[in-house]
């Protein structure tokens, strides 16, 4: 595959294309509010899911993963890599398998606070450069009673979402408060990475 010759809007402050590593349309969608044009490669990179690792670290490592796994091929481009999990009371909160785990997700949300950690890595192979960070949000929903839970599922798909539900799609349904980033809770928390990427200088200092 050739490689992706990109511009952005950085350009003041770095000379270097940009690939997303992810297929994720919603996390697309949030780069462009910073990067005008950009590459998108999925990483296909085996993620971990053990949350003894901790909630920040696992989802940093799993940032990290996707992105080695795309700079492998594109070692001239900066790659963004990003991981969002859901937790609640600490434990590890994945993608529904089906319906009927969806479901029982969204009861065991109901009422509660719990956390949304993305991990996000900046890679440059080339040049050996590396920023790891992350984003916590803390999301309080409803109480919910089965028809709206029902209701919720009849209207997004939510099999491919941690935790079994996106905010961005009639979040309104289930959510009460956010403490934090909403874009982090979509899938990439822009202010933070608006931050980084200002910060990623042609002299490599202060990544």
């Amino acid at each position: 595959m050739a490689e992706l010759a990109v511009p952005n809007p950085f350009s003041d402050l770095m000379s270097l294309p940009i690939i997303l590593a992810s297929q994720s349309p919603r996390r697309a969608s949030l780069l462009r509010e910073l990067v005008t044009d950009f590459g998108i490669v999925d990483s296909y990179a085996t993620e971990l899911d053990d949350p003894e690792i901790g909630q920040r670290r696992l989802c940093e490592l799993n940032a990290q993963r996707k992105a080695f796994a795309v700079a492998e091929r594109y070692p001239r481009h900066l790659v963004i890599g990003a991981d969002t999990l859901v937790f609640l009371d600490g434990k590890l909160m994945g993608k529904p398998a089906n319906l009927d785990m969806a479901r029982e997700f969204l009861k065991r949300l109901s009422g509660k606070v719990h956390e949304v950690v993305t991990g996000v890595c900046l890679f440059h192979q080339e040049l050996g450069r590396m920023h790891l960070f992350s984003e916590m949000t803390r999301v309080r929903f409803r109480n919910l009673d089965s028809t709206v839970i029902e209701e919720y599922l009849a209207q997004v798909q939510v099999l491919d979402k941690a935790g079994g539900y996106a905010i961005q799609e009639q979040g309104h349904l289930l959510v009460e408060q956010v403490e934090g980033s909403l874009s982090n809770v979509i899938g990439l928390p822009v202010e933070a990475l608006r931050q980084a990427l200002q910060r990623w200088t042609p002299a490599g200092a202060g990544a």
